[in-house]
């Protein structure tokens, strides 16, 4: 069956962002005196809601004042997205190269969106298309948010692939009833990255965006063959 939409994630997908994020909440929940690194946070929260990461935060590391943990982190994050953000290498490229219809289904709040992609000229191949966990009941790993994607477009879900690298991504896809392709941040330093995606239901996995158009490019021949 032909593909006529791509749902690309955003943060670890199109931008680097997830270094940036784990590093500013790290130092913000060790200002509030929770032991923990960037690399924990990293594992931990990556892929994770808003909603998701406050009930951690609360559960996890007995974060008391949540809201002064957040605002601190706010006031530092947004600053570094402002001085540091790129593009994933080689995704600005292969986004305005593909024919598809095409739009962003992020986990991160509709703010977030706009102080991060948003700072970015890769903003303009999909805006007004970016979509976020706030406009649905529940985020990934539910298929609402990939459902809502389908809707604005009026396309099948069976005829949409989702490029995600996180797990809750890729479930969330397959619940939706849509093929899933995981991708892999080559800079990534957790292990087994493209095993946990694919046991998360995809059917291919990429490492970088060189990886990605031919996993693309893949997917459409066979589809093509199939039809």
């Amino acid at each position: 069956m032909q593909t006529d939409l791509l749902i690309f994630d955003c943060d670890g997908v199109l931008i680097n962002s997830e270094p940036i994020a784990s590093r500013t909440l790290a130092k913000a929940l060790r200002d509030a005196g929770a032991d923990v690194t960037a690399e924990e946070v990293l594992i931990r929260f990556t892929g994770n809601s808003g909603s998701a990461i406050r009930k951690i935060c609360i559960e996890e590391y007995g974060i008391e004042d949540l809201e002064a943990v957040f605002a601190a982190w706010h006031l530092d994050i947004f600053p570094e997205f402002a001085r540091t953000l790129e593009v994933m290498p080689g995704m600005d490229r292969l986004v305005r190269s593909l024919p598809h219809q095409k739009c962003v289904a992020s986990n991160s709040s509709t703010e977030r969106l706009s102080k991060s992609l948003g700072l970015l000229d890769l903003w303009h191949a999909f805006a007004p298309s970016i979509f976020s966990a706030d406009q649905v009941a529940r985020p990934k790993p539910a298929p609402d948010l990939f459902h809502f994607c389908a809707e604005r477009f009026s396309v099948d879900p069976a005829k949409c692939v989702v490029i995600d690298d996180s797990a809750h991504g890729i479930t969330g896809a397959r619940a939706a009833g849509m093929s899933a392709i995981g991708f892999v941040d080559p800079a990534d330093p957790r292990p087994g990255r493209a095993r946990i995606l694919k046991e998360a239901g995809a059917v291919l996995v990429a490492t970088g965006a060189g990886e990605l158009e031919k996993a693309l490019a893949s997917l459409q021949a066979t589809q093509a063959v199939e039809v």
